[in-house]
């Protein structure tokens, strides 16, 4: 089966799954309704699918500019080892947000739960590090603020890994081997409790060729920092590796869908 067709079938059962819990009696239908809020289209809406773009915002690298773009049915963040961040030990190509319209953006409030589904092309160019290398954060809006989730790229004992971390708690969450995920398309399930204290909860599944990678869940956890909880995707690593492992590089996502419990 084509690539293209195998996430057309994942995005049609998950669409079938949403859509066969609302027809269930009500008190069923509470427990396990994903209401589709957010299902933007690379080929029609671009970059503004987000509520905000972090494309070189020190503008260390006018030439490489876009370096965040829409290509195809992709949503694809290229990282050249000149690219420096507002602080310069580390490098940031992101995209924040679920944006609905012009004017419009989804808000994860506490107490609400959200679930987040999409593919990712990880290359072999883009590796594990010794130190922090993000592909997908969860954080409270504004500069400055700490993250409260992280799936990222570790280096662990020389190995290399996927991870993910609830850093609020200093919690990783689980793990898994990133060397058979590379070069090829893996699909990502994550869905979050926003709770403050322990009062929240997390899921993530990975999955590849049909096959799933990881799936592992905590709860009694905290989500919550302050305001609202917003996702950002793209790469976002630091400079301090001592493991040769940074070059130039990219990381394309597609097929990216927002849900909220009801």
């Amino acid at each position: 089966m084509s690539t293209t067709s195998r996430r057309a079938l994942l995005g049609a059962a998950l669409a079938g799954a949403a859509g066969a819990a609302v027809g269930l009696p009500a008190t069923a239908a509470h427990a396990a309704s994903w209401q589709l809020k957010w299902q933007p289209s690379a080929s029609s809406d671009g970059l503004g699918a987000f509520e905000t773009v972090e494309d070189d915002r020190a503008d260390s690298h006018p030439a490489g500019h876009p370096h965040i773009f829409a290509t195809g049915n992709n949503w694809r963040f290229n990282m050249h080892m000149v690219d420096r961040d507002t602080s310069t030990d580390r490098q940031r190509q992101e995209v924040t947000g679920l944006r609905t319209s012009s004017s419009s953006y989804l808000k994860w409030n506490q107490g609400q739960t959200w679930r987040v589904t999409y593919s990712m092309y990880i290359p072999s160019s883009l590796k594990a590090t010794t130190t922090f290398t993000h592909i997908m954060q969860m954080k409270q809006p504004g500069s400055g603020t700490s993250p409260i989730v992280t799936q990222s790229l570790r280096r662990v004992n020389g190995k290399q890994t996927i991870e993910l971390n609830l850093a609020t708690d200093g919690i990783i969450v689980g793990r898994a081997d990133l060397d058979p995920l590379h070069d090829t398309w893996t699909d990502v399930d994550f869905q979050i409790k926003v709770g403050n204290g322990s009062a929240g909860s997390v899921r993530w599944i990975l999955k590849s060729g049909g096959a799933t990678v990881i799936d592992v869940s905590k709860t009694g956890v905290d989500t919550f920092l302050a305001d609202r909880v917003r996702p950002k995707w793209g790469i976002y690593r630091s400079l301090g590796d001592t493991s040769g492992s940074l070059q130039d590089t990219y990381l394309l996502l597609t097929n990216l869908r927002g849900y909220q419990q009801v």
